[in-house]
């Protein structure tokens, strides 16, 4: 749901501050808990399975698959905007992002992530050692058991990788003229203009697909996945160029209902392709209409997401400056209950509804209790992604 985007900073743009970006990111993040959630069940590979997988989860699944990570950036580059607004010159703006996302993903590695790999290990791989046997013995060694590295950031690659372009984009405004910087970005945004908000993108990411990384998929990694560094970091450079860009902002305020049909639509084609390819693999031609069709679905989802954002929900409530902060914990813990969890599940045989309603309400009760626990002891708070207190709030 993010780094920058974890802030409970103010968003804001030239318009003022926007509350829709707000809520959109933290409705992201509720989404990314339910579709972690919905992998426990799916036949895809990840860190606990059900006994039980269910081959039609994968379409709805899909309906957020191809645009949820690329929407997290986006609202990730907007923040960051706002964040660089506050502190100009490049080098603090960069110093301030790495004293905020660094402590959470070193702590995560070394204490939060360490049950998920044991879990994947004793129950996809026959690992045999206890958990206290594998953090002392395995986990800090770096290495790869049964394929799985040692240690490990899991999904905490999105803090990694948000972090990393956070500082090439503060290397880029600390070398390039700032006269260069309006005129690139003027430039940008006119290839943005009118309908060319959903083609241009749409087709650069279909070019991506076909020719330049032919059906490449993600690893996480951060040095082999350049595929990924292409789109992600992409997408981060146009939400920082969307917060202060009034063209941008009225092309997506026109265009995003014919994106929104568009996105639908493709959805509607993927779900059709994924449901004719329940019980085997899509190979082939169909692989790459099937690529095709899910660009569209990914940038027209965003389009359109911004757009309903921007209409109705651009206003504050008193549960949004909560929300906005709870976002960072509950994303550093979310899978690690999930995971737990699921693999507790494994031997107690209750059916797959049940199940998920376990994990749902695991996940969100975990998280919740880490969020405001979290928050009263002062040391933790720099280790879950919160601010440290101000003095009155300490005396308080």
């Amino acid at each position: 749901m993010m780094a920058a985007t974890f802030d409970a900073c103010p968003v804001e743009s030239d318009l003022g501050r926007h509350y829709g970006m707000d809520w959109l990111r933290i409705g992201a993040f509720g989404l990314l808990i339910f579709y972690h959630i919905g992998m426990v069940f799916v036949p895809w590979g990840y860190h606990a399975k059900t006994a039980h997988p269910i081959d039609w989860v994968t379409v709805p699944m899909q309906a957020l698959n191809a645009w949820r990570l690329s929407l997290l950036f986006v609202v990730s580059g907007f923040a960051s905007r706002a964040i660089f607004a506050g502190k100009p010159a490049a080098g603090s703006f960069a110093w301030g992002r790495t004293k905020r996302l660094l402590p959470p993903i070193l702590f995560a590695m070394a204490v939060i992530n360490t049950p998920q790999p044991w879990v994947e290990l004793t129950t996809q791989h026959a690992y045999k050692g206890d958990f206290w046997h594998f953090l002392t013995t395995d986990y800090f060694h770096i290495q790869k058991i049964s394929g799985i590295a040692v240690p490990t950031w899991q999904h905490l690659w999105f803090v990694v990788y948000l972090w990393a372009y956070t500082v090439v984009l503060a290397l880029i405004l600390l070398v390039v003229p700032t006269r260069w910087q309006a005129a690139i970005e003027r430039v940008l945004s006119y290839a943005l203009t009118g309908p060319l908000i959903v083609i241009v993108p749409v087709a650069l990411l279909i070019a991506q697909w076909l020719w330049v990384y032919p059906g490449a998929s993600e690893t996480h990694a951060f040095f082999d996945d350049l595929p990924a560094h292409r789109v992600f970091f992409a997408m981060f450079l146009f939400g920082f160029m969307l917060a202060g860009n009034d063209r941008l902002w009225r092309a997506i305020r026109r265009w995003w209902p014919v994106a929104a049909v568009l996105a639908v639509s493709a959805y509607a084609i993927v779900a059709g392709i994924e449901t004719a390819y329940l019980k085997t693999p899509i190979t082939g031609d169909v692989w790459y209409w099937f690529g095709m069709v899910r660009a569209v679905q990914a940038w027209t989802s965003i389009v359109a997401l911004i757009g309903m954002a921007d209409r109705w929900l651009n206003r504050d409530h008193p549960w949004r400056a909560m929300l906005n902060e709870a976002v960072f914990p509950f994303y550093i813990i979310h899978q690690t209950v999930i995971v737990l969890v699921a693999g507790a599940l494994l031997g107690v045989g209750i059916g797959p509804l049940a199940e998920f309603a376990v994990l749902l309400a695991a996940t969100v009760a975990g998280c919740w209790l880490f969020y405001r626990i979290g928050r009263e002891i002062d040391w933790l708070r720099p280790l879950i992604g919160l601010r440290a207190r101000k003095p009155m709030q300490q005396a308080a």
